[in-house]
């Protein structure tokens, strides 16, 4: 009987010192309407690799917090891998993309319901594909049965360099080691090529030159190619051991996308996008000015995306504004001046969308050609 009572009152100690956590505990837990009040303004953002241009200028986007709005800017793995995280990763609203990894997932079926699923708010910064090959590839064409290094697997340079091959029907011998390797490989005339994606100039293309047997493919903007891509070019300030003072090698650019899952209007998570969109668009001049990441100053709000479809709240703001309202205060002063002295057409405003983005990367190289070199 005194083990029995003994148990019992070891039973109510321990019950008693659970209902005293529990109470704790539970005293402790925020209410709903404070975790609500946390969640309500919070947008997700998936971006790139530690230290790429990507990751640096979405963290830009954190100068938009306020009471309303947090930006929360997370790493990612590359275009396909942000694709996958808007479509289906938990706290993520927007995503930094390749403009043809859109094209690339259709093409290879990987994400079912891709256009009706995805949005974007913004063309930002280009990025140029350079194929830089032997002397004796005279053109692109010319790589067919060749080896052409492209990166790894899954870089955005692989998947670009595979719709190009494949657009151009050009079957080469693709292989998928670093592009450093791939550098050296090609100075020591094992392969007949590199392609790579990246803002120009790249500092690992810089040692290359024309008196080592190499230089840089013209690449053609084919029809279908123009559905995706925008036409570019290198110059001698870009590569000046690759290209000629005065001569220019045309190529492509592939348009970097803020894009955004296709919510429903008025549901929680589209009026979250729409506040930051509210926010991004309204304040861009200060994206425009140091110490913002130096790429903001190449972005013009109003260019559109070939196969793309344009976040509808994105496409009101732009609706709401002025042409000359929309690039920037800073950006519209400088271009100004350029179609003063360019004799650009005076009613840009009446242009067609491909004519105003044409006109407007004359401007950058314009504008580039006038920066004072380090």
């Amino acid at each position: 009987m005194g083990q029995f009572k003994g148990d019992i009152v070891k039973y109510i100690i321990a019950l008693c010192l659970f209902l005293c956590s529990a109470s704790l505990a539970w005293a402790q837990k925020p209410g709903s309407a404070q975790v609500a009040r946390v969640n309500q303004g919070t947008v997700g953002v998936i971006t790139g690799m530690e230290g790429g241009t990507y990751a640096r200028t979405a963290a830009d986007l954190t100068l938009l917090d306020d009471d309303t709005l947090r930006v929360l800017p997370a790493l990612g793995k590359g275009s396909l891998q942000n694709l996958s995280d808007i479509l289906y990763l938990r706290g993520i609203d927007i995503g930094f993309v390749q403009a043809d990894a859109l094209a690339y997932a259709k093409q290879h079926g990987l994400f079912p319901n891709l256009t009706q699923s995805l949005r974007y708010i913004a063309k930002l910064y280009d990025e140029e594909v350079h194929v830089i090959a032997r002397q004796d590839i005279a053109r692109i064409e010319d790589l067919e049965g060749q080896r052409v290094n492209v990166d790894v697997a899954g870089s955005g340079s692989a998947m670009t360099a595979e719709i190009l091959l494949d657009m151009l029907g050009i079957k080469a011998v693709v292989e998928h080691e670093r592009q450093a390797s791939g550098v050296q490989r090609l100075k020591d005339g094992e392969i007949a090529a590199i392609i790579h994606v990246g803002g120009a100039p790249i500092p690992l293309f810089a040692g290359l030159s024309a008196a080592q047997g190499l230089h840089l493919l013209p690449v053609p903007l084919t029809q279908a190619l123009a559905e995706t891509y925008l036409p570019d070019r290198f110059t001698h300030d870009n590569y000046p051991l690759l290209v000629a003072e005065g001569e220019a090698v045309p190529t492509l650019a592939v348009g970097d996308v803020m894009a955004v899952f296709a919510w429903a209007p008025n549901t929680e998570r589209y009026n979250k996008v729409a506040r930051f969109v509210e926010a991004f668009f309204g304040r861009f001049d200060e994206f425009q000015r140091p110490p913002r990441h130096p790429k903001w100053r190449e972005v013009n709000l109003t260019a559109e995306v070939p196969g793309w479809t344009r976040f509808q709240p994105a496409h009101d703001w732009l609706v709401r504004q002025t042409t000359a309202g929309t690039a920037g205060q800073a950006t519209q002063a400088s271009f100004n001046a350029f179609l003063t002295q360019s004799g650009a057409p005076a009613n840009a405003a009446a242009m067609s969308e491909a004519g105003k983005e044409a006109l407007f990367r004359q401007f950058l190289l314009w504008q580039k050609q006038r920066a004072p070199r380090p």
